[in-house]
Protein backbone atom coordinates (compact mmCIF):
# COMPACT_ATOMS: atom_id res chain seq x y z
CA UNK A 1 0.00 0.00 0.00
CA UNK A 2 2.82 2.80 1.31
CA UNK A 3 4.65 1.84 -2.11
CA UNK A 4 1.56 2.55 -4.35
CA UNK A 5 0.72 5.55 -2.36
CA UNK A 6 4.56 6.77 -2.86
CA UNK A 7 3.90 6.09 -6.55
CA UNK A 8 0.71 8.21 -6.80
CA UNK A 9 2.47 11.04 -5.12
CA UNK A 10 5.79 10.85 -7.45
CA UNK A 11 3.41 11.05 -10.25
CA UNK A 12 1.43 13.80 -8.74
CA UNK A 13 4.73 15.73 -8.35
CA UNK A 14 6.03 15.19 -11.85
CA UNK A 15 2.98 16.38 -13.16
CA UNK A 16 2.99 18.93 -11.03
CA UNK A 17 6.58 20.12 -11.89
CA UNK A 18 5.30 19.82 -15.70
CA UNK A 19 2.81 22.50 -14.89
CA UNK A 20 5.14 24.91 -13.45
CA UNK A 21 7.70 24.53 -16.04
CA UNK A 22 5.13 25.28 -18.64
CA UNK A 23 4.44 28.56 -17.26
CA UNK A 24 7.74 29.84 -16.82
CA UNK A 25 9.13 28.49 -13.62
CA UNK A 26 12.60 26.75 -13.20
CA UNK A 27 12.32 24.16 -10.50
CA UNK A 28 15.33 24.38 -8.13
CA UNK A 29 14.78 21.50 -5.90
CA UNK A 30 12.67 18.33 -5.70
CA UNK A 31 11.80 16.48 -2.33
CA UNK A 32 14.21 18.90 -0.51
CA UNK A 33 14.78 17.57 3.04
CA UNK A 34 15.87 19.29 6.34
CA UNK A 35 15.75 16.15 8.81
CA UNK A 36 12.37 14.82 8.49
CA UNK A 37 10.30 18.13 7.13
CA UNK A 38 10.63 17.97 3.10
CA UNK A 39 9.46 20.43 0.46
CA UNK A 40 7.93 18.34 -3.07
CA UNK A 41 9.02 21.03 -5.47
CA UNK A 42 11.10 24.49 -4.70
CA UNK A 43 10.88 26.72 -8.31
CA UNK A 44 11.43 29.89 -9.04
CA UNK A 45 10.41 32.55 -11.52
CA UNK A 46 11.43 36.05 -11.95
CA UNK A 47 11.99 37.30 -8.17
CA UNK A 48 9.93 34.66 -6.52
CA UNK A 49 10.93 31.50 -5.17
CA UNK A 50 8.13 29.61 -4.11
CA UNK A 51 8.31 25.93 -2.30
CA UNK A 52 5.30 24.08 -3.78
CA UNK A 53 3.55 21.26 -1.35
CA UNK A 54 2.22 19.02 -4.15
CA UNK A 55 -1.20 16.39 -3.16
CA UNK A 56 -2.68 14.06 -5.34
CA UNK A 57 -5.90 12.02 -5.29
CA UNK A 58 -6.80 8.95 -7.50
CA UNK A 59 -10.51 9.31 -5.81
CA UNK A 60 -12.92 12.20 -6.31
CA UNK A 61 -14.03 11.17 -2.29
CA UNK A 62 -13.23 12.76 1.13
CA UNK A 63 -13.02 16.35 -0.61
CA UNK A 64 -10.34 17.87 -2.77
CA UNK A 65 -6.19 16.88 -3.11
CA UNK A 66 -6.08 20.37 -1.27
CA UNK A 67 -7.78 19.45 1.97
CA UNK A 68 -4.80 17.52 3.93
CA UNK A 69 -2.32 20.32 3.87
CA UNK A 70 -3.18 21.13 7.27
CA UNK A 71 -1.53 23.36 9.90
CA UNK A 72 1.12 20.77 11.20
CA UNK A 73 2.09 20.02 7.17
CA UNK A 74 2.28 23.97 6.29
CA UNK A 75 4.30 24.46 9.56
CA UNK A 76 7.20 21.48 8.42
CA UNK A 77 6.93 23.16 4.59
CA UNK A 78 7.64 26.21 7.14
CA UNK A 79 10.62 24.80 8.57
CA UNK A 80 12.50 23.14 5.63
CA UNK A 81 12.33 25.97 4.03
CA UNK A 82 13.56 28.08 6.38
CA UNK A 83 16.68 25.58 6.29
CA UNK A 84 17.16 25.55 2.17
CA UNK A 85 16.73 29.79 2.60
CA UNK A 86 20.08 29.40 4.99
CA UNK A 87 21.32 27.16 2.42
CA UNK A 88 20.34 28.42 -1.05
CA UNK A 89 18.78 31.95 -0.29
CA UNK A 90 18.50 34.42 -3.21
CA UNK A 91 19.04 37.88 -2.61
CA UNK A 92 16.32 40.01 -3.14
CA UNK A 93 13.83 36.81 -3.56
CA UNK A 94 10.42 37.04 -2.54
CA UNK A 95 9.66 33.81 -0.99
CA UNK A 96 5.86 32.08 -1.02
CA UNK A 97 4.29 28.84 -0.31
CA UNK A 98 2.28 27.05 -3.27
CA UNK A 99 0.43 24.50 -3.41
CA UNK A 100 -1.00 22.60 -5.71
CA UNK A 101 -3.67 19.89 -5.91
CA UNK A 102 -3.36 16.91 -8.86
CA UNK A 103 -6.41 14.88 -9.16
CA UNK A 104 -6.01 11.26 -10.94
CA UNK A 105 -8.94 10.54 -11.08
CA UNK A 106 -10.69 12.02 -14.10
CA UNK A 107 -9.38 10.94 -17.71
CA UNK A 108 -6.36 13.68 -17.39
CA UNK A 109 -4.90 14.95 -14.40
CA UNK A 110 -6.92 18.48 -13.33
CA UNK A 111 -4.69 20.33 -11.71
CA UNK A 112 -5.05 23.44 -9.19
CA UNK A 113 -2.87 25.87 -8.54
CA UNK A 114 -3.06 27.98 -5.02
CA UNK A 115 0.04 30.70 -5.24
CA UNK A 116 0.89 31.97 -1.92
CA UNK A 117 -1.08 29.50 -0.64
CA UNK A 118 -0.18 30.33 3.26
CA UNK A 119 2.16 32.60 5.31
CA UNK A 120 4.13 31.49 7.90
CA UNK A 121 1.98 31.51 11.26
CA UNK A 122 -0.70 31.47 9.46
Amino acid sequence: MENGRLEVGRKGEAIAEAHLVERGWTVLARNFRAGPKEIDLIAARGGVVAFVEVKTRTTSSGGTALEPIRAAKRRAVVTAARRWIHENGRPGSVYRFDAIGVDLHGHRAAIEHIPDAWRPGG
